[in-house]
Formats: structure tokens, sequence, C-alpha cells
């Protein structure tokens, strides 16, 4: 990992998403992300949809058993989902945000540590079944689509720093 940009705090209006959640062991994330990936152009192409930057955003994470992502992209508005598709949100609000390249493994680590440092209040829920996060994405700076060497992916985390209400 080469850290290009922060950590820094970033402050992010709500931006709508259409993304495919799914369940799926820590092992097997990334071949199911580049799937996913696939199979969510395919659905806004084939509707005609333009979208923005794709992103990896993990509502649950643990690392020792299955994990709760979803494989989404930024929309110009609200979008009607269906099927696996579904409309979503990355919440307003201030965002703890580390740009790097290649592989991110570190990247969460480096950034957290760095959140703890400075005392800020993460908006994330620590249970022993996983860390629920409110708002943990992973952008990607370099579209997958071109750029097929994943080393050479930029991609900016972001982890949303405000407490929500509700969930």
């Amino acid at each position: 990992m080469e850290i290009l940009a922060g950590p820094v705090v970033e402050t992010a209006p709500e931006r709508h998403t259409a993304g495919i959640r799914v369940v799926t062991p820590f092992r097997g994330m990334f071949a199911v992300r580049d799937k996913l990936m696939t199979e969510l152009y395919a659905w806004l192409d084939g509707r005609g949809l333009g979208y923005g930057r794709t992103f990896l955003r993990l509502h649950v994470v643990a690392m020792e058993s299955d994990m709760d992502l979803e494989v989404g992209v930024l929309t110009d508005g609200p979008v009607d989902g269906d099927g696996r598709v579904e409309p979503g949100t990355l919440p307003a609000g201030d965002y703890a945000v580390l740009r790097f390249a290649g592989h991110g493994r570190r990247a969460n680590g480096t950034l957290i540590d760095w959140i703890r440092a400075k005392g800020l209040p993460m908006d994330v829920d620590e249970d022993p079944a996983g860390d629920r996060f409110g708002g943990r994405y992973e952008m990607y700076l370099t579209d997958p689509r071109s750029e097929r060497m994943k080393t050479r992916w930029q991609i900016e985390l972001g982890i949303h720093l405000d407490r929500l209400t509700a969930r």
C-alpha cells in the first residue's frame, strides 16, 4: 500500500447510490466484488442510466466469519432498484479519509488508528459478531474496467465520524 493523501477529515453531502448487497466470507470477498461490479454495470447500462464512481461498502466487518458488503456506484439522484440492485445513500457528514494505491489491507487499520488517536467519534457499533459501520466505503478513484492491475488502483477509504441516531 502506498499512501497518496491523508488521513484528513472531510465533510460530504448525502450521496445517492445503487448497489448489490451480499453476505460472503472474507476470503471470497474480492472475487465477489469483481463479479458484482460487472453485474451492476450491466444493470445500469441496460437501463441507460449514468453513474459515477464505484465503491465497496462494508456494512458489517467480521474477519473470522461472513461479511456484509455492498458493491455500488454513485448516482446523480435516487434510482429505482429492482432484482438484486437496491437504491441507497452514503450519509452526509464528516468522514475520516485516506487515499492510497494498491492493496488496502493496512489502510483500514491505519485510518482507524488515526481516528482513535485524534479522539474522533467513529460511527461504528463494535460487537463480537462484527463491527457495524454506519458509513464506511472504499471509493475506486481508478476505474476498475480500464485498469485491470489491482495494485495500480487508487482508492479513497472513508469512515463516517458522526454517530447516527437511527439505522
